[in-house]
Protein backbone atom coordinates (compact mmCIF):
# COMPACT_ATOMS: atom_id res chain seq x y z
CA UNK A 1 0.00 0.00 0.00
CA UNK A 2 1.56 3.41 -0.73
CA UNK A 3 1.62 5.00 2.94
CA UNK A 4 3.10 8.42 1.23
CA UNK A 5 -0.39 9.13 -0.88
CA UNK A 6 -2.60 7.91 1.83
CA UNK A 7 -0.87 10.38 4.68
CA UNK A 8 -0.83 13.57 2.58
CA UNK A 9 0.41 16.67 3.94
CA UNK A 10 -0.50 15.41 7.45
CA UNK A 11 2.15 16.30 10.26
CA UNK A 12 3.74 13.75 12.81
CA UNK A 13 1.97 14.73 15.80
CA UNK A 14 -1.05 14.78 13.87
CA UNK A 15 -0.69 11.09 12.90
CA UNK A 16 0.20 9.95 15.71
CA UNK A 17 -2.93 11.10 17.80
CA UNK A 18 -5.14 10.59 14.55
CA UNK A 19 -3.86 6.71 14.37
CA UNK A 20 -4.28 6.34 18.07
CA UNK A 21 -8.01 7.41 18.02
CA UNK A 22 -8.31 5.55 14.84
CA UNK A 23 -7.18 2.27 16.54
CA UNK A 24 -9.61 3.24 19.50
CA UNK A 25 -12.52 3.61 17.01
CA UNK A 26 -11.66 0.53 14.72
CA UNK A 27 -11.74 -1.45 17.22
CA UNK A 28 -14.99 -0.79 18.68
CA UNK A 29 -16.58 -1.24 15.83
CA UNK A 30 -14.29 -3.19 13.27
CA UNK A 31 -13.04 -6.49 15.63
CA UNK A 32 -15.09 -9.36 15.37
CA UNK A 33 -15.45 -10.04 18.80
CA UNK A 34 -19.28 -9.43 18.72
CA UNK A 35 -19.96 -11.97 15.87
CA UNK A 36 -21.00 -15.52 15.61
CA UNK A 37 -19.23 -18.72 14.04
CA UNK A 38 -21.83 -18.12 11.03
CA UNK A 39 -21.55 -14.51 10.94
CA UNK A 40 -20.02 -12.05 9.26
CA UNK A 41 -19.42 -8.71 10.85
CA UNK A 42 -19.28 -5.28 8.71
CA UNK A 43 -18.67 -1.76 9.90
CA UNK A 44 -20.15 1.06 8.08
CA UNK A 45 -19.21 4.74 9.00
CA UNK A 46 -21.97 7.24 8.98
CA UNK A 47 -20.36 10.63 7.97
CA UNK A 48 -20.59 13.51 11.07
CA UNK A 49 -23.89 13.99 11.10
CA UNK A 50 -26.81 13.03 13.67
CA UNK A 51 -28.84 12.40 11.00
CA UNK A 52 -27.41 10.59 8.96
CA UNK A 53 -25.95 8.45 11.51
CA UNK A 54 -29.57 7.75 12.52
CA UNK A 55 -30.79 7.07 8.83
CA UNK A 56 -27.61 4.00 8.53
CA UNK A 57 -28.60 2.77 11.98
CA UNK A 58 -31.78 2.15 10.98
CA UNK A 59 -31.21 0.33 8.11
CA UNK A 60 -28.77 -1.75 9.40
CA UNK A 61 -31.24 -2.66 11.97
CA UNK A 62 -33.59 -3.41 9.62
CA UNK A 63 -31.50 -5.59 7.53
CA UNK A 64 -30.25 -7.61 10.24
CA UNK A 65 -33.65 -9.16 10.58
CA UNK A 66 -34.06 -10.39 7.02
CA UNK A 67 -30.15 -11.23 7.59
CA UNK A 68 -29.45 -13.10 10.95
CA UNK A 69 -26.29 -14.12 9.41
CA UNK A 70 -24.45 -10.51 9.25
CA UNK A 71 -23.61 -7.77 11.64
CA UNK A 72 -23.17 -4.51 10.72
CA UNK A 73 -22.12 -2.00 13.30
CA UNK A 74 -22.81 1.18 12.60
CA UNK A 75 -20.62 4.59 14.06
CA UNK A 76 -19.94 8.09 13.18
CA UNK A 77 -17.05 9.03 11.99
CA UNK A 78 -14.66 11.38 13.64
CA UNK A 79 -14.55 15.24 11.81
CA UNK A 80 -11.84 16.11 13.79
CA UNK A 81 -9.35 17.53 12.49
CA UNK A 82 -11.38 16.19 9.23
CA UNK A 83 -13.26 12.84 8.45
CA UNK A 84 -10.51 13.16 5.40
CA UNK A 85 -7.88 12.47 8.04
CA UNK A 86 -9.86 10.38 10.55
CA UNK A 87 -10.18 7.66 6.94
CA UNK A 88 -6.33 8.48 5.94
CA UNK A 89 -4.89 7.59 9.55
CA UNK A 90 -7.84 4.16 10.03
CA UNK A 91 -5.91 3.16 6.43
CA UNK A 92 -2.13 3.72 7.23
CA UNK A 93 -2.94 1.82 10.96
CA UNK A 94 -5.26 -0.86 9.37
CA UNK A 95 -7.87 -0.24 11.02
CA UNK A 96 -10.05 0.75 8.13
CA UNK A 97 -13.95 0.31 8.31
CA UNK A 98 -15.75 -2.31 5.56
CA UNK A 99 -17.68 1.32 4.67
CA UNK A 100 -17.86 4.24 4.63
CA UNK A 101 -20.26 7.12 3.18
CA UNK A 102 -19.32 11.12 2.88
CA UNK A 103 -16.60 10.52 0.14
CA UNK A 104 -16.93 12.35 -2.50
CA UNK A 105 -15.19 11.95 -6.05
CA UNK A 106 -12.00 13.69 -5.97
CA UNK A 107 -11.11 12.48 -2.65
CA UNK A 108 -11.85 8.66 -3.54
CA UNK A 109 -9.62 9.74 -6.46
CA UNK A 110 -6.91 9.97 -3.80
CA UNK A 111 -8.19 6.79 -1.83
CA UNK A 112 -7.76 4.98 -5.24
CA UNK A 113 -4.49 6.15 -6.38
CA UNK A 114 -3.49 4.42 -2.71
CA UNK A 115 -4.89 1.58 -3.83
CA UNK A 116 -7.27 1.93 -0.71
CA UNK A 117 -10.56 1.41 -1.99
CA UNK A 118 -11.90 -1.25 -4.28
CA UNK A 119 -13.59 -0.81 -7.51
CA UNK A 120 -17.20 -1.41 -6.69
CA UNK A 121 -18.28 -2.43 -10.35
CA UNK A 122 -15.90 -5.65 -10.06
CA UNK A 123 -18.46 -6.19 -7.28
CA UNK A 124 -21.27 -8.77 -8.48
CA UNK A 125 -24.39 -6.89 -6.92
CA UNK A 126 -23.08 -3.38 -8.16
CA UNK A 127 -24.92 -3.52 -11.43
CA UNK A 128 -28.09 -5.00 -9.49
CA UNK A 129 -27.86 -2.04 -6.95
CA UNK A 130 -27.70 0.69 -10.20
CA UNK A 131 -30.56 -1.00 -11.47
CA UNK A 132 -32.96 -1.32 -8.81
CA UNK A 133 -32.25 2.20 -7.68
CA UNK A 134 -32.92 3.91 -11.13
CA UNK A 135 -29.72 5.71 -10.96
CA UNK A 136 -28.20 4.60 -14.66
CA UNK A 137 -27.79 7.83 -15.69
CA UNK A 138 -26.81 10.00 -12.70
CA UNK A 139 -23.44 7.57 -12.25
CA UNK A 140 -22.59 8.16 -15.62
CA UNK A 141 -20.54 10.89 -14.24
CA UNK A 142 -19.31 8.88 -11.22
CA UNK A 143 -16.64 6.92 -13.82
CA UNK A 144 -13.55 7.14 -13.39
CA UNK A 145 -10.89 7.63 -16.28
CA UNK A 146 -9.31 3.93 -15.69
CA UNK A 147 -13.22 3.35 -16.47
CA UNK A 148 -14.28 2.11 -12.77
CA UNK A 149 -16.35 3.15 -10.34
CA UNK A 150 -15.36 3.64 -7.10
CA UNK A 151 -17.53 5.63 -5.48
CA UNK A 152 -21.63 4.17 -4.85
CA UNK A 153 -23.32 7.35 -4.63
CA UNK A 154 -26.25 8.34 -1.83
CA UNK A 155 -26.81 11.57 -2.68
CA UNK A 156 -26.10 14.60 -5.22
CA UNK A 157 -27.17 17.86 -4.39
CA UNK A 158 -27.15 19.93 -7.82
CA UNK A 159 -25.37 23.70 -7.20
CA UNK A 160 -28.37 25.61 -8.80
CA UNK A 161 -29.24 29.44 -8.48
CA UNK A 162 -31.97 31.14 -6.49
CA UNK A 163 -33.53 34.50 -7.89
CA UNK A 164 -35.32 37.18 -6.12
CA UNK A 165 -38.61 37.32 -8.58
CA UNK A 166 -39.61 39.87 -6.78
CA UNK A 167 -36.83 42.18 -7.38
CA UNK A 168 -36.68 41.31 -10.58
CA UNK A 169 -40.10 41.93 -11.28
CA UNK A 170 -39.41 45.85 -9.69
CA UNK A 171 -37.34 46.21 -12.56
CA UNK A 172 -39.41 45.03 -14.93
CA UNK A 173 -38.17 41.64 -15.76
CA UNK A 174 -40.88 38.64 -15.29
CA UNK A 175 -38.75 35.75 -14.90
CA UNK A 176 -34.96 35.00 -14.35
CA UNK A 177 -32.23 34.90 -16.61
CA UNK A 178 -31.37 31.78 -18.84
CA UNK A 179 -29.08 33.13 -20.83
CA UNK A 180 -26.00 35.39 -20.55
CA UNK A 181 -27.53 38.20 -22.71
CA UNK A 182 -30.50 37.96 -20.30
CA UNK A 183 -28.10 38.05 -17.20
CA UNK A 184 -25.92 40.85 -18.30
CA UNK A 185 -29.18 42.81 -19.05
CA UNK A 186 -30.06 42.97 -15.99
CA UNK A 187 -27.25 43.69 -14.73
CA UNK A 188 -27.08 46.54 -16.57
CA UNK A 189 -30.59 47.82 -15.67
CA UNK A 190 -29.04 47.52 -11.81
CA UNK A 191 -25.86 49.31 -12.86
CA UNK A 192 -27.85 52.54 -14.09
CA UNK A 193 -30.42 51.94 -11.55
CA UNK A 194 -27.03 53.05 -9.34
CA UNK A 195 -28.95 51.64 -6.12
CA UNK A 196 -27.22 49.09 -3.64
CA UNK A 197 -28.36 46.40 -4.86
CA UNK A 198 -26.03 43.69 -6.84
CA UNK A 199 -26.42 40.88 -8.97
CA UNK A 200 -24.52 38.50 -7.25
CA UNK A 201 -23.15 39.40 -3.48
CA UNK A 202 -20.41 36.68 -2.21
CA UNK A 203 -17.24 37.14 -0.83
CA UNK A 204 -16.11 33.89 -1.57
CA UNK A 205 -15.80 34.95 -5.33
CA UNK A 206 -13.35 36.67 -4.60
CA UNK A 207 -11.23 34.33 -2.39
CA UNK A 208 -9.14 31.56 -4.19
CA UNK A 209 -9.44 28.68 -1.28
CA UNK A 210 -9.81 25.31 -3.62
CA UNK A 211 -12.79 23.96 -2.74
CA UNK A 212 -14.96 27.46 -3.11
CA UNK A 213 -14.77 27.19 -6.91
CA UNK A 214 -17.55 23.92 -6.62
CA UNK A 215 -20.17 26.93 -5.65
CA UNK A 216 -19.14 29.49 -8.51
CA UNK A 217 -17.19 28.47 -11.29
CA UNK A 218 -17.74 24.56 -11.20
CA UNK A 219 -21.61 25.60 -11.91
CA UNK A 220 -21.17 27.69 -14.77
CA UNK A 221 -18.46 25.85 -16.81
CA UNK A 222 -20.25 22.81 -16.77
CA UNK A 223 -23.33 24.02 -17.72
CA UNK A 224 -20.95 26.10 -20.68
CA UNK A 225 -19.66 23.13 -21.02
CA UNK A 226 -22.48 20.42 -21.13
CA UNK A 227 -20.64 19.04 -18.47
CA UNK A 228 -17.09 18.47 -20.00
CA UNK A 229 -14.19 17.31 -17.85
CA UNK A 230 -12.16 19.87 -16.57
CA UNK A 231 -9.02 17.62 -16.06
CA UNK A 232 -8.97 13.96 -17.38
CA UNK A 233 -5.44 11.16 -16.63
CA UNK A 234 -3.75 13.99 -15.26
CA UNK A 235 -4.18 16.41 -18.13
CA UNK A 236 -5.79 19.91 -18.64
CA UNK A 237 -8.58 18.97 -20.81
CA UNK A 238 -11.02 21.69 -20.11
CA UNK A 239 -13.41 22.83 -23.54
CA UNK A 240 -11.57 25.95 -24.21
CA UNK A 241 -14.47 27.68 -25.63
CA UNK A 242 -17.04 27.43 -22.45
CA UNK A 243 -14.11 28.47 -20.51
CA UNK A 244 -13.83 31.74 -22.01
CA UNK A 245 -17.55 32.31 -22.13
CA UNK A 246 -17.72 31.55 -18.70
CA UNK A 247 -14.62 34.20 -18.19
CA UNK A 248 -15.85 36.55 -20.24
CA UNK A 249 -19.48 36.87 -18.47
CA UNK A 250 -17.83 37.26 -15.23
CA UNK A 251 -15.52 39.51 -16.45
CA UNK A 252 -18.17 41.32 -18.10
CA UNK A 253 -20.16 41.48 -14.60
CA UNK A 254 -17.04 42.87 -12.73
CA UNK A 255 -17.37 46.12 -14.93
CA UNK A 256 -20.59 46.50 -14.45
CA UNK A 257 -19.99 46.13 -10.63
CA UNK A 258 -22.75 43.78 -9.79
CA UNK A 259 -20.23 41.63 -8.23
CA UNK A 260 -19.80 42.54 -4.17
CA UNK A 261 -16.77 40.50 -2.92
CA UNK A 262 -16.73 41.78 0.85
CA UNK A 263 -18.58 41.21 3.39
CA UNK A 264 -22.44 40.70 3.83
CA UNK A 265 -24.75 39.05 5.76
CA UNK A 266 -27.35 36.74 4.02
CA UNK A 267 -27.18 39.75 1.23
CA UNK A 268 -29.78 37.39 -0.80
CA UNK A 269 -32.34 36.83 1.94
CA UNK A 270 -32.01 40.54 2.71
CA UNK A 271 -32.98 41.70 -0.58
CA UNK A 272 -29.50 43.12 -1.35
CA UNK A 273 -28.64 40.55 -4.44
CA UNK A 274 -30.56 39.38 -6.73
CA UNK A 275 -29.07 36.13 -7.30
CA UNK A 276 -27.18 33.36 -5.72
CA UNK A 277 -25.61 29.79 -6.02
CA UNK A 278 -27.91 27.52 -3.77
CA UNK A 279 -28.45 24.08 -2.15
CA UNK A 280 -31.67 22.44 -1.12
CA UNK A 281 -29.63 22.27 2.73
CA UNK A 282 -30.68 26.06 3.00
CA UNK A 283 -34.12 26.01 2.63
CA UNK A 284 -34.51 24.10 6.91
CA UNK A 285 -32.56 27.67 7.55
CA UNK A 286 -34.83 30.06 5.55
CA UNK A 287 -38.32 28.24 7.38
CA UNK A 288 -36.83 29.20 10.24
CA UNK A 289 -34.95 32.68 9.35
CA UNK A 290 -36.47 33.92 6.44
CA UNK A 291 -40.26 32.69 6.27
CA UNK A 292 -41.45 35.35 4.36
CA UNK A 293 -39.43 34.04 1.16
CA UNK A 294 -41.93 31.79 -0.95
CA UNK A 295 -41.04 29.85 -3.62
CA UNK A 296 -42.99 31.00 -6.99
CA UNK A 297 -43.53 34.00 -5.07
CA UNK A 298 -40.57 35.98 -4.22
CA UNK A 299 -37.90 33.63 -5.32
CA UNK A 300 -37.27 30.93 -7.60
CA UNK A 301 -34.66 28.58 -7.87
CA UNK A 302 -33.21 27.37 -12.05
CA UNK A 303 -30.43 25.56 -13.58
CA UNK A 304 -26.74 27.83 -14.24
CA UNK A 305 -27.38 30.29 -16.92
CA UNK A 306 -26.03 28.86 -20.39
CA UNK A 307 -24.52 30.98 -23.16
CA UNK A 308 -26.85 32.00 -26.04
CA UNK A 309 -25.68 29.03 -27.79
CA UNK A 310 -27.23 26.86 -26.13
CA UNK A 311 -30.34 28.63 -25.21
CA UNK A 312 -33.61 26.12 -25.04
CA UNK A 313 -31.18 23.20 -24.13
CA UNK A 314 -33.95 20.65 -22.40
CA UNK A 315 -31.61 19.30 -19.50
CA UNK A 316 -28.12 21.77 -18.24
CA UNK A 317 -25.25 20.40 -16.38
CA UNK A 318 -24.08 21.82 -13.10
CA UNK A 319 -22.24 20.86 -10.21
CA UNK A 320 -22.85 18.31 -7.71
CA UNK A 321 -22.19 19.04 -4.20
CA UNK A 322 -22.34 15.06 -3.79
CA UNK A 323 -21.08 11.99 -1.96
CA UNK A 324 -21.00 8.22 -1.72
CA UNK A 325 -20.26 5.07 -0.48
CA UNK A 326 -16.73 3.33 -1.07
CA UNK A 327 -15.54 -0.12 0.41
CA UNK A 328 -11.82 -0.36 1.70
CA UNK A 329 -9.62 -2.85 0.79
CA UNK A 330 -9.12 -4.09 3.93
CA UNK A 331 -12.03 -5.80 3.60
CA UNK A 332 -11.86 -9.39 3.44
CA UNK A 333 -13.67 -11.08 0.49
CA UNK A 334 -16.22 -12.45 2.94
CA UNK A 335 -16.69 -8.92 4.33
CA UNK A 336 -17.12 -7.46 1.08
CA UNK A 337 -19.82 -9.97 -0.24
CA UNK A 338 -22.10 -9.28 3.12
CA UNK A 339 -21.15 -5.73 2.71
CA UNK A 340 -22.74 -5.79 -0.63
CA UNK A 341 -25.84 -7.83 0.08
CA UNK A 342 -25.98 -4.47 2.21
CA UNK A 343 -26.14 -2.24 0.45
CA UNK A 344 -28.36 -4.12 -2.32
CA UNK A 345 -30.98 -4.09 0.78
CA UNK A 346 -30.60 -0.77 1.36
CA UNK A 347 -30.78 0.55 -2.24
CA UNK A 348 -33.83 -2.21 -3.65
CA UNK A 349 -36.34 -0.26 -2.05
CA UNK A 350 -37.17 3.37 -2.81
CA UNK A 351 -39.05 3.94 -0.10
CA UNK A 352 -35.32 3.90 1.97
CA UNK A 353 -34.69 6.64 -0.40
CA UNK A 354 -37.63 8.43 0.57
CA UNK A 355 -36.81 7.85 4.21
CA UNK A 356 -33.14 9.47 3.00
CA UNK A 357 -34.74 12.56 1.87
CA UNK A 358 -36.65 13.05 5.03
CA UNK A 359 -34.44 12.56 7.16
CA UNK A 360 -31.50 14.46 6.01
CA UNK A 361 -32.82 16.90 3.42
CA UNK A 362 -30.47 15.96 0.87
CA UNK A 363 -31.32 14.66 -3.12
CA UNK A 364 -30.81 10.96 -3.38
CA UNK A 365 -28.95 9.95 -6.72
CA UNK A 366 -31.21 8.10 -8.61
CA UNK A 367 -32.56 9.04 -11.90
CA UNK A 368 -36.16 9.13 -10.87
CA UNK A 369 -37.19 11.00 -7.99
CA UNK A 370 -39.75 13.27 -9.58
CA UNK A 371 -41.56 10.76 -11.65
CA UNK A 372 -41.80 8.07 -8.75
CA UNK A 373 -44.95 7.77 -6.65
CA UNK A 374 -42.76 7.36 -3.66
CA UNK A 375 -42.30 11.04 -3.59
CA UNK A 376 -44.94 12.56 -4.95
CA UNK A 377 -46.57 13.78 -2.12
CA UNK A 378 -42.97 15.21 -0.60
CA UNK A 379 -42.25 17.13 -3.71
CA UNK A 380 -45.82 18.29 -3.38
CA UNK A 381 -45.34 20.23 -0.21
CA UNK A 382 -41.54 21.24 -1.15
CA UNK A 383 -41.46 22.61 -4.87
CA UNK A 384 -38.22 24.20 -4.77
CA UNK A 385 -36.42 20.67 -3.72
CA UNK A 386 -38.23 19.33 -7.03
CA UNK A 387 -36.25 21.92 -9.23
CA UNK A 388 -33.28 20.30 -7.36
CA UNK A 389 -34.14 16.66 -7.79
CA UNK A 390 -34.99 17.22 -12.02
CA UNK A 391 -31.66 18.08 -12.17
CA UNK A 392 -29.66 15.28 -10.59
CA UNK A 393 -29.18 13.34 -13.79
CA UNK A 394 -27.52 16.35 -15.35
CA UNK A 395 -25.47 17.05 -11.85
CA UNK A 396 -21.66 16.66 -12.82
CA UNK A 397 -19.37 15.60 -9.32
CA UNK A 398 -16.12 16.75 -8.23
CA UNK A 399 -13.30 15.59 -10.86
CA UNK A 400 -11.50 12.42 -10.13
CA UNK A 401 -8.06 13.67 -9.62
CA UNK A 402 -6.08 13.13 -6.29
CA UNK A 403 -4.76 16.66 -6.96
CA UNK A 404 -7.91 18.30 -6.97
CA UNK A 405 -6.77 20.46 -3.92
CA UNK A 406 -3.87 21.76 -5.89
CA UNK A 407 -5.49 21.98 -9.17
CA UNK A 408 -8.61 24.50 -8.40
CA UNK A 409 -6.32 26.13 -5.73
CA UNK A 410 -3.63 27.07 -8.82
CA UNK A 411 -6.59 27.85 -11.07
CA UNK A 412 -8.24 30.11 -8.58
CA UNK A 413 -5.33 31.80 -7.56
CA UNK A 414 -3.93 32.35 -11.36
CA UNK A 415 -7.35 32.94 -13.34
CA UNK A 416 -10.60 32.80 -11.53
CA UNK A 417 -10.16 35.69 -9.00
CA UNK A 418 -7.52 37.93 -11.34
CA UNK A 419 -11.33 37.89 -13.57
CA UNK A 420 -13.56 38.72 -11.03
CA UNK A 421 -10.97 41.60 -9.62
CA UNK A 422 -10.80 42.78 -13.28
CA UNK A 423 -7.69 42.14 -13.27
CA UNK A 424 -7.51 39.41 -16.46
CA UNK A 425 -9.30 39.40 -19.80
CA UNK A 426 -11.32 36.39 -20.27
CA UNK A 427 -8.49 35.01 -23.58
CA UNK A 428 -5.96 35.92 -21.19
CA UNK A 429 -7.79 33.89 -18.13
CA UNK A 430 -8.04 30.60 -20.52
CA UNK A 431 -3.95 30.42 -21.23
CA UNK A 432 -3.19 30.98 -17.27
CA UNK A 433 -5.79 28.37 -16.62
CA UNK A 434 -4.14 25.92 -18.31
CA UNK A 435 -0.62 27.18 -17.41
CA UNK A 436 -1.66 26.87 -13.69
CA UNK A 437 -3.48 23.39 -13.98
CA UNK A 438 -0.42 21.61 -16.16
CA UNK A 439 1.75 23.10 -13.33
CA UNK A 440 0.73 21.20 -10.77
CA UNK A 441 1.25 17.81 -12.91
CA UNK A 442 4.88 18.44 -13.82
Amino acid sequence: MKLKRILGGLSLAALSLLIFSGCGSSKDGGSKDKAGENQTKITFWAAPNPTQLKYWEEMAESFQKENKDIIVEVSQMKESPSSEATIQSAIASDTAPTLSENINRSFAAQLAASEAIVPLDKQDAFSTIVADRNMTKTIESWQFSDGSQYVLPVYSNPILFAWRLDKLQEMGFEEAPKTYSELLEVAKKLSESKGDTVLWAKKDLGDPTAWMRWFDFFPLYNAASKGSAFVEDNKFVADEAALKDVFQLMSELSELKALRTGEATDPFENGDSIMTDLGPWTFPNWAEKYPELTYGENYTVTAPVVPDALSGEEQISTYADAKGIVMYAQATEEEQQAAMKFLEFVYGNVENDMKWLEVTSLIPARDDATESDEFKEYFEKNPAMKVFAENVPAAVPAMDNENYNDIQQAFGEKAWVPVIRGEKQAAEAVDSAKEAVEGVFQ
